[in-house]
């Protein structure tokens, strides 16, 4: 028996202020919508199973475990499989692509879409980081990599590309998304200070790999270079060399606590733990 095409597999934990566009966008690709969600308090599970979702609560360990979940839930179900997180919203050129190539013979096994960073509610159009991810991709043929902090899914698969993007629309306050960050930057640290995790459950660093690659190849690069000066080069580049500037003051703040911020806290913290050690 044929499988259906397609499944959307989505993350919650209290998003009910943008689950239903979310959700919306996603049916336009399937109707099949399975979320994972670790017991939202603010109505969330009650907005998903109004939309049509299957909906199952799971306690959330790390992002890593909890996608590797889904993806054993569901991968005998299902021909492909697309992951989203809860405030990731495709725009309509994505959603486009996406039926066209899953409606006829789809060249790659995996995909790579591009995300569009939000901040303090404004789209930005040059300052933000924007990185793609592969989230599109055959069952059987992807996984999310061992890693505490900026998790990839994987492939033995070369992707190809959704020209369109996922607009992650996070909702949080400012004060949230320092809360947030600051839990990464513990993450970030404790992933730099901590044992390599094997070579075939991560992604590969490469300066000739695909986008996300290349990212991780520069990104190991830029923990080569001398603490303060880092995070310093990289808010210079975020705003100056990627005319991050011309998102207004919306665009400096985003440079200055992603990159003189959070980048710094993740320097302290990891000074911070070799100090302690004896």
């Amino acid at each position: 028996m044929e499988l259906p095409r397609c499944v959307v597999v989505i993350l919650t934990f209290n998003s009910a202020s943008i689950i239903r566009e979310t959700v919306s966008q996603a049916k336009k690709v399937s109707p099949h919508v399975y979320v994972v969600d670790s017991h939202s308090s603010d109505g969330t599970p009650a907005i998903l199973e109004e939309l049509g979702c299957t909906v199952v609560q799971r306690p959330f360990s790390n992002y890593s475990d909890q996608r590797n979940w889904a993806i054993a839930q569901i991968e005998g179900a299902y021909a492909w499989q697309l992951h989203l997180d809860a405030d990731e919203v495709l725009d309509d050129r994505s959603v486009d692509e996406i039926n066209a190539l899953l409606a006829g013979t789809p060249e790659f096994d995996a995909y790579l879409i591009r995300r569009r960073d939000y901040f303090m509610g404004k789209m930005l159009r040059f300052s933000g980081v924007n990185p793609w991810h592969l989230r599109l991709f055959r069952s059987g043929s992807g996984r999310c990599e061992s890693r505490l902090y900026d998790q990839h899914f994987i492939s033995p698969a070369k992707p190809g590309r959704i020209n369109g993007f996922m607009h992650d629309k996070n909702s949080a306050r400012l004060s949230d998304w320092i809360a947030s960050h600051n839990r990464w930057s513990d993450a970030e640290a404790k992933e730099k200070l901590g044992p390599r995790v094997a070579a075939d459950n991560v992604l590969t660093p490469r300066l000739t790999g695909d986008a996300r690659e290349r990212t991780r190849y520069i990104k190991e690069l830029y923990y080569k270079l001398p603490t303060g000066m880092r995070s310093l080069s990289y808010f210079i580049y975020r705003y100056v060399f990627r005319l991050g500037f011309l998102d207004g003051r919306t665009g400096f703040y985003f440079a200055f606590f992603q990159a003189l911020w959070f980048r710094m806290l993740v320097d302290a913290k990891m000074y911070e733990q070799r100090s302690q050690q004896p």
